[in-house]
């Protein structure tokens, strides 16, 4: 139901994510992230929002990505429904898919990210999310919605696209979250707003507020 990709971007020293589905509020069900302990997108025909936490706790607590989604998918017995992918500080993707999900599923680990879906159109899209955001120019989050355009037309979510999101963390700024919980074309809707929020006041605002290097940092800086 829904096609991710998580990041390590070594030219800002970010972690990031980004999600699309053929439903709602795919933000606020899929990508969790902590710097320190990586990101993670839990998907599928019955997502735990509580399985994308857990693994940012294994991840956190000094396991590898791997290790850390098989603690987490081994422990629920409901696992067949589900899908997770996560990314750990050192760059290493893990992904875990129950063979009850609505096909097509598919996932695909590369360096310095992973990327998963199911209810795809293609069981190339996975492929496509990593080419695109390799390829793409501009920003992180101008990658990363570059990424989710490639996976769309590789074939997409079977359904189409209702809402797309986008999670960006790194020490020396604050969190970057941005979510379109619905929208009749969710990615340029998501590229408008990644056009607003990174530039003019309210990026100018954004820089001075505090951040994990900086965490008293006020206005008047």
């Amino acid at each position: 139901m829904t096609f991710s990709i998580l990041v390590q971007d070594a030219q800002t020293n970010a972690i990031a994510g980004a999600a699309a589905t053929g439903s709602l509020c795919v933000g606020g069900w899929v990508l969790r992230g902590r710097w320190g302990a990586g990101m993670s997108a839990s998907q599928g025909a019955a997502p735990s929002t509580m399985w994308g936490e857990a693994v940012l706790d294994e991840m956190g607590g000094g396991a590898g990505a791997r290790a850390a989604v098989d603690a987490v998918t081994a422990a629920d017995p409901g696992r067949a429904w589900r899908q997770l992918a996560a990314l750990d500080m050192g760059g290493g993707g893990a992904f875990f898919t129950g063979d009850r999900n609505t096909p097509l599923t598919a996932g695909h680990v590369f360096a310095g990210g992973v990327a998963t879906g199911n209810m795809l159109g293609s069981t190339s899209v996975p492929e496509a999310l990593a080419q695109g955001f390799a390829q793409a120019r501009g920003s992180l989050p101008e990658r990363l919605v570059a990424a989710l355009r490639a996976a769309e037309a590789e074939g997409s979510d079977t359904r189409g696209l209702m809402s797309a999101a986008l999670l960006v963390l790194r020490p020396d700024a604050a969190p970057l979250t941005l979510r379109v919980d619905y929208a009749e074309a969710p990615l340029d809707a998501l590229a408008a707003l990644v056009k607003r929020a990174t530039g003019g006041d309210y990026a100018d605002w954004a820089a001075r507020v505090p951040s994990l290097a900086e965490p008293y940092r006020g206005l008047e800086e």
